[in-house]
């Protein structure tokens, strides 16, 4: 299972790898260079699901939406 993921934000495309929590989605995250905090798209689990390169835990494990 991979835990890290790039996260791009949506507004100015900066670009981070943050370490995914293995135990709960993360519905939250603020972007450190323009400081919008992105939340999921609709049908996604969280925001690695929509912004990130790979899939939340979750998901990768086939276990559906936290």
């Amino acid at each position: 299972m991979e835990l890290k993921s790039e996260i791009t934000c949506p507004n100015c495309q900066h670009k981070k790898v943050e370490e995914m929590p293995i135990n709960a989605c993360q519905f939250f995250y603020e972007c450190e260079n323009c400081k919008i905090v992105l939340k999921p798209k609709e049908g996604d689990c969280c925001v690695y699901c929509s912004y990130g390169t790979i899939a939340c835990p979750s998901i990768q494990e086939e276990r559906g939406c936290c």
